[in-house]
């Protein structure tokens, strides 16, 4: 008897047909992996799970037994929970409250908040997910946010654990300690639904592996009975570049330096220490590190979001120190932020105003501090047309667009203005394989036209992909720099995790521990 069983759920929004009669099942201590390209309807199927969204058709069993889920209260009561892609969190709480939200301990309507605290540091001992039980969410890392929504669910006696790209923040070594994790719960009799766009961890994790395309389930298999391009292929109806190949790089002249540059962040605390690094057209520079180590303040200080407290950033000898997010834009700066839904989007405005965005004050789509709309059409079709965003119109709001295509209206902006330098933070987070494949394309081709890439990323595949150099960050300053010929993920992940110390180095590699490092904390 299943522990979890979909019978021909359908779920049609207006004008698209998300769910097409999909059933699966979920036996008691199974991993189901659901892959499929964004927009295939993953999310929308597990969201009706877990009551966020009610099915137009279709039914719901639990234990053998139908059942109506109202809401994910109701689902958690049911022994269901869902660690989502965009996290479910209470900024202003801590991380304890958030945790506990709706289960906290205590008598009469009083919060016993020290047995709370100490529930949550239990819990996150015993499943190796160190976190602050007394930390603000807003002032945590995106991957400490994923450890708390991990934490949230555990904490709240999940029997179905599903899992939406939960190790798109993790390092190597912190993904196997995820999947032991993860292992040890399923031999417990937990089941587990693994949504992820990474091959590679489907094989090494999933007991079974159900494949969407179109809102229907279009495949079945096993790790053993295919292989990542077997899966790629059935999830994309086509053949994927899997690693795109590129050929060497022609560094022209400096397009970006920065040169001892202090930052703090939201804190006061200095995030980026005396970080100094230069980036030449026609080249890709990568940095690499676990969240939480300055990358974002130092992105930030780049583009024109965050002033810094010392040094100098130059972009063709130019000053743009202060440079605000305006001027640095003018200045031919271009930024893929690595969160699309506070810095990329405005949700709730349509393709076309998205896609102008930063560039409303000038031809061909305004003239005399007046948008053309017509202009402002003709830009969006074509962008439309060019990065494969797919939507029936451009006047689709950004809100109702699956992940993948609101990645491309980021793109297509920050690419399509043809900048000097562009800043690609996570650009391809939670992105499935084929829109990773495109977007890959659309870097590659930014550095062969002689542009200067700085590509910011926690997905070491990508970063070994892309990259002609590698810089890697550790508590706010480079501690070691490579060649891309010269590095490995293994390796990368030691140093990220603070195995080689906390000064630059540019020498021979050493050979790599094969428990992880554990250097410091993050």
């Amino acid at each position: 008897m299943p522990l979890l069983e979909l019978r021909e759920i359908t779920k049609v929004f207006p004008g698209v047909l998300a769910n097409d009669r999909v059933s699966m099942r979920l036996e008691r201590g199974e991993i189901v992996a659901l892959l499929g390209e964004n927009g295939a309807g993953k999310s929308t199927l597990m969201n009706v799970v877990y009551g966020l969204l009610t099915a137009d058709g279709g039914e719901v069993l639990v234990d053998d037994a139908p059942v109506k889920i109202k809401s994910p209260r109701h689902a958690i009561d049911l022994g269901i929970g869902m660690v989502h892609q965009h996290f479910m969190l209470v900024e202003p709480l801590t991380v304890t409250e958030n945790i506990v939200l709706g289960r906290e301990p205590g008598r009469f309507g009083i919060i016993d908040f020290a047995t709370a605290r100490e529930r949550v540091r239990e819990i996150s001992e015993r499943y190796g997910l160190k976190v602050d039980p007394d930390a603000k969410i807003v002032d945590l890392s995106v991957g400490m946010q994923q450890r708390v929504e991990i934490l949230k669910a555990l904490y709240q006696g999940a029997r179905v654990l599903i899992l939406d790209e939960p190790t798109a923040v993790l390092t190597p070594q912190e993904v196997t300690e995820l999947f032991k994790v993860v292992r040890s719960l399923v031999d417990e009799g937990l089941s587990a639904v693994f949504i992820t766009h990474k091959l590679e961890e489907v094989v090494a994790i999933a007991d079974r592996i159900l494949v969407m395309r179109d809102g229907k389930v279009v495949g079945e298999t096993t790790p053993s009975a295919t292989d990542e391009i077997g899966l790629a292929r059935m999830m994309v109806g086509r053949d994927v570049v899997l690693r795109i190949e590129k050929g060497a790089s022609t560094c022209g002249d400096t397009v970006l330096a920065v040169e001892d540059v202090h930052v703090d962040d939201d804190r006061g605390l200095e995030a980026v220490k005396g970080i100094t690094f230069s980036v030449c057209g026609g080249e890709i520079l990568a940095i690499a590190g676990v969240d939480g180590n300055g990358q974002r303040e130092l992105v930030e200080s780049i583009v024109g979001l965050r002033r810094p407290k010392g040094g100098r950033i130059e972009l063709k000898g130019k000053d743009i120190t202060h440079a605000n997010a305006r001027a640095s834009i003018e200045a031919g700066v271009s930024h893929i932020p690595e969160d699309r839904h506070r810095r990329g989007l405005v949700l709730e405005f349509d393709i076309a105003e998205n896609i102008i965005l930063g560039d409303h004050r000038t031809p061909p789509v305004a003239k005399n501090g007046i948008m053309h709309p017509k202009a402002i059409t003709e830009v969006a079709r074509k962008r439309i047309a060019d990065y494969d965003i797919r939507t029936p119109s451009e006047r689709v709001h950004a809100e109702n667009l699956s992940g993948g295509n609101q990645q491309k209206v980021v793109v297509a902006r920050e690419i399509g203005r043809n900048p000097e330098l562009l800043v690609a933070a996570q650009p391809t987070r939670g992105l499935d394989v084929g829109a990773i494949e495109f977007v890959h394309k659309q870097i590659i081709r930014e550095r062969d036209a002689g542009k200067a890439v700085l590509l910011v990323s926690l997905e070491l595949e990508e970063v070994l992909s892309l990259a002609d150099r590698i810089l890697v960050i550790y508590e706010g300053r480079i501690v070691k720099e490579f060649a891309v010929a010269d590095a490995d993920a293994e390796t990368l992940g030691y140093f990220m995790t603070g195995g080689g110390g906390s000064k630059i180095d540019k020498g021979a590699v050493p050979s790599v521990p094969e428990t992880s490092a554990t250097g410091g904390d993050e």
